[in-house]
């Protein structure tokens, strides 16, 4: 009987969702075996499979069932694959969307910070869209504030406004709202220093004070936590600078934190600096139960054709041994084991390139047989 049992409610969401999450499963098995550990998973729906799911049973429809936030909160932790699709893709009003169970659960949970650490792969440098000198040293952590901001601001939409229209007639006009407290703003930039001083000692505070108002008051409680913190380094980066940065100079930044919107755009520019968004995991973390998933979507384009890439999802395992489980020794196994499989030229098709041998390019499984093949190996030591 193993040592302790950990519980985790694991969300297979749409795509090629039930496909890597099965790797993480099998990952999970190892560890289990390797550490003495049993990691008890229960599959529960969300976004889109939820969607038609509750539409199915005749019950209300929802991209988060009660089921699921019940499993999740009563989880040690979440494993997230993806969410969406063109299938779900209504734009009328009202209309329920599989995104809204993503930012649901975040929100209900009380997961107001998403990190999402930015590594690169010295035998992927080739894979990266910038010139592998410009790599050197890159090694950034984004803080993301997860549950404010425009994503939960008010919605609307007014029909028939006279001048919205085009040539002055009337038309449609839309609304979105941005809000931002100082406590939603502190907790998160407080978090940042903390991990900032456990790695380089630089947070660099992103916003848009020239033209927001929340920006200023970000800015306002980020230089007094810097105050309060003089042994980290602490500037200022107005987002669309950063966004030049992050592709002229990214080896200048440790930590990045920053809001919600600001956060989804640059964490999905930084992936590519890996060079794929497979190949990024993140963790949400609160009050409540911390949800791990990976960086990249649904991919319903190669969903079920046995190719997508397990490894952002099987790095996802690797942040929920460290951040919900204390883990370290195991997540940093798991960590070695993707850097071996790598170094010795294993590829999926998404990271192969024309010097990729065709016996070295991988299908999910496979991917995940060679993971744990050198898991199995840097733990037998």
């Amino acid at each position: 009987m193993a040592s302790k049992t950990y519980h985790i409610c694991t969300l297979p969401g749409d795509g090629i969702g039930p496909e890597i999450i099965a790797e993480a499963k099998r990952m999970l098995d190892e560890i289990g075996s390797a550490f003495d550990v049993e990691f008890v998973c229960e599959d529960q729906l969300i976004g889109g499979a939820a969607i038609d799911a509750t539409r199915a049973a005749g019950a209300p429809v929802s991209a988060l069932p009660p089921k699921t936030l019940e499993a999740a909160k009563a989880a040690d932790a979440v494993l997230l694959a993806a969410v969406g699709g063109p299938k779900w893709n209504d734009t009328t009003p009202g209309a329920v969307r599989p995104e809204q169970g993503l930012l649901a659960i975040r929100k209900r949970l009380g997961l107001y910070l998403n990190l999402r650490p930015v590594h690169i792969y010295k035998a992927l440098r080739g894979a990266s869209t910038l010139r592998p000198e410009f790599l050197e040293g890159v090694d950034i952590l984004i803080v993301r504030e997860l549950t404010g901001g425009l994503y939960f601001g008010q919605h609307e939409r007014m029909h028939d406004v006279p001048g919205a229209g085009v040539d002055g007639a009337a038309g449609d006009k839309a609304v979105d709202s941005m809000e931002y407290s100082e406590y939603e703003i502190e907790r998160v930039v407080r978090w940042a220093f903390d991990a900032a001083r456990r790695r380089r000692g630089h947070v660099s505070s992103v916003d848009k004070a020239n033209v927001l108002e929340t920006s200023r008051l970000w800015r306002e409680v980020a230089h007094r936590i810097a105050s309060e913190n003089p042994d980290v380094r602490e500037d200022d980066v107005l987002v669309d600078n950063c966004a030049m940065q992050l592709v002229a100079n990214p080896a200048q930044f440790d930590v990045l934190v920053t809001e919600n919107t600001f956060g989804d755009i640059l964490s999905d520019e930084a992936s590519m600096l890996t060079g794929s968004l497979g190949m990024l995991a993140s963790a949400s973390l609160g009050s409540g139960t911390a949800l791990y998933e990976p960086s990249h979507g649904s991919a319903p384009d190669i969903a079920g054709k046995g190719i997508a890439n397990p490894i952002a999802q099987i790095l996802s395992v690797e942040l929920m041994l460290r951040y919900s489980f204390q883990m370290d020794e195991a997540a940093d196994a798991v960590a070695a084991a993707v850097e071996d499989v790598l170094d010795a030229g294993w590829r999926t098709p998404d990271l192969a390139d024309d010097a990729t041998p065709q016996d070295h390019v991988l299908g999910t499984t496979q991917m995940g047989d060679k993971i744990i093949e050198a898991f199995r190996a840097r733990t037998a030591r």
